[in-house]
């Protein structure tokens, strides 16, 4: 039985089943309705393409924040045109965010993909499949509303140790440059029961890490009248056994109150990470983007986190290029990056999305100007997180085992994974010792650059490995699948940890 939250094996095709493949676009919430996806799939009796096979059905999980999503998404189409005339019976399936918004638009540009979906009804998708091969014709279901709540779904993880926990979907902000509100609808929060229900199933089942998500999380509770809400979830989960690290992205600095700052810090499970979106430094441009707060704000919201946990990482979004933005503006956008220290940002390049209040705004900046912007911005913020890297050289760092995050990992044999406040950590082990991923080790950082640490002092002394039930279900898991290409430092399966498709905790020096 399949039940929210599982985790499914590899296995080899059986003979006759449809394999399938899912290609994830975007954030946190697209990787995880992807996990969603595939659960769907799984469960209604097709099997996961093995790497580098062809797939019967390529599912392809849309974002529509960017521009370029969908210059990225009819690129991919175009390429798959060709693929599905060489290999007969190849279905081909759009979802998620840009199909949402573009609805028959896809099927207009790219008339070969066989169903379209929106982020309303993903549990549809294998019927939607059998509707098409069955009928020989494309199937175009956009709902307006949601359906069923995606947590009711079966869930195939891409990680033993790792689990995301939908808490809401939607959002009830009108920033001017957003679409989500839009294509998700307005918020709906789940019920306490229902999340810490599923966590429990997550830990059952190995994982020692949650991330909650939600486009707004600590707006959690207001749909059913407790402001407190999200405060309270994060004491609640912190109470499961066996669950270590909590995360959750992302809340809105509007809505940032001081009983969730008093939860991260009095709850040991919860850990020092914390993603604020600034967006602009510039007050007048907060304004014209609708953000309900200012900078000052902002800034002693990071103020008061730092007072309680000294130790927090802190990361952020920001958009250079908002229509009107001038070199002033831009200015004090520069200002509070330096004084908020963020361990690291995303910073995007302003895009018109259609359908959004910004795209109509006068004022719309040439694209050299934004692009001059950008890379000062970006020059500052790595010179930012180099030197806040560098500050933890010296310092033990206790590091949730990965499969695979690092690329060179195997040339250099190194392991990687992630330290309780976030950072991506490269480490050697002593000759001898070994490490599964879903172990906990805990390491001296001895290097360090803008966008990882690293911990190559590689002694007896300087690592301690620590086994956990996650590194035991792992290690089932890898017993009981075909393939297993060897890890550095242990015997390995190659399993996705925590953001599927996404650098968390890096610069992006490109606009996404």
């Amino acid at each position: 039985m399949t039940y929210p939250g599982a985790v499914m094996s590899e296995t080899r095709t059986p003979p006759g089943a449809r394999t399938y493949e899912v290609r994830t676009f975007g954030c946190q919430m697209n990787a995880h309705d992807s996990e969603r996806l595939s659960g769907s799939l799984e469960a209604a009796g097709y099997v996961r393409a093995e790497h580098g096979a062809g797939a019967d059905v390529v599912v392809i999980n849309t974002c529509a924040v960017r521009e370029n999503a969908d210059n990225k998404l009819y690129g991919t189409l175009g390429h798959l045109a060709s693929v599905k005339r060489e290999r007969a019976g190849t279905q081909i399936a759009v979802g998620g965010c840009l199909a949402q918004k573009d609805k028959s638009v896809i099927l207009d540009r790219a008339p070969w993909v066989d169903v379209v979906f929106g982020t309303h009804n993903m549990g549809a998708l294998p019927t939607l499949l059998e509707r098409a091969r069955h009928n020989d014709e494309a199937q175009l279901e956009i709902l307006e509303a949601l359906e069923v709540f995606p947590s009711t779904l079966p869930t195939r993880r891409e990680s033993i140790a790792s689990g995301w926990v939908s808490i809401s979907v939607g959002c009830n902000n009108t920033c001017t440059f957003c679409i989500v509100p839009t294509l998700r609808g307005s918020e709906r929060d789940r019920r306490p029961g229902d999340i810490l229900s599923e966590l429990q199933l997550l830990v059952d089942d190995g994982a020692i890490e949650v991330t909650f998500l939600g486009q707004n999380v600590n707006s959690y509770g207001v749909g059913f009248g407790d402001r407190q809400a999200f405060s309270k979830l994060l004491r609640a989960a912190g109470t499961i056994g066996g669950l270590e690290r909590i995360r959750f992205t992302s809340p809105h600095p509007a809505a940032f109150t001081d009983d969730v700052i008093d939860a991260m810090a009095e709850t040991p499970s919860v850990m020092p990470q914390l993603h604020m979106p600034l967006q602009s430094g510039s007050d007048r441009i907060l304004k014209a983007m609708r953000r309900s707060y200012r900078s000052e704000r902002f800034l002693g919201i990071l103020d008061r986190v730092r007072a309680r946990m000294p130790h927090a990482a802190i990361s952020t979004d920001i958009i250079v290029g908002f229509p009107g933005e001038t070199e002033e503006d831009f200015q004090d956008t520069l200002r509070v990056v330096e004084e908020a220290r963020f361990g690291s940002a995303f910073t995007f390049q302003y895009s018109i999305r259609p359908g959004t209040p910004a795209a109509t705004l006068p004022d719309q900046l040439p694209k050299a100007v934004v692009q001059e912007r950008f890379e000062r911005l970006v020059e500052l913020q790595e010179r930012i997180s180099a030197e806040e890297n560098a500050a933890l050289v010296g310092s033990r760092v206790e590091v949730l085992v990965a499969p695979a995050e690092g690329r060179r990992d195997a040339r250099t044999r190194r392991m990687s994974g992630r330290a309780e406040d976030g950072r991506l950590v490269h480490f050697a082990l002593p000759d001898g010792q070994t490490a599964r991923p879903g172990d906990v080790a805990s390491v001296i950082v001895s290097g360090s650059a803008p966008h990882y640490l690293l911990a190559d002092l590689a002694s007896d002394a300087a690592v301690a490995v620590r086994r956990t039930r996650a590194g035991d279900a792992w290690e089932r898991q890898d017993a009981e699948s075909c393939a297993a290409p060897a890890h550095p430092g242990g015997a390995g399966a190659s399993v996705g940890l925590g953001l599927p498709g996404l650098r968390e905790g890096l610069v992006v020096p490109t606009v996404r």
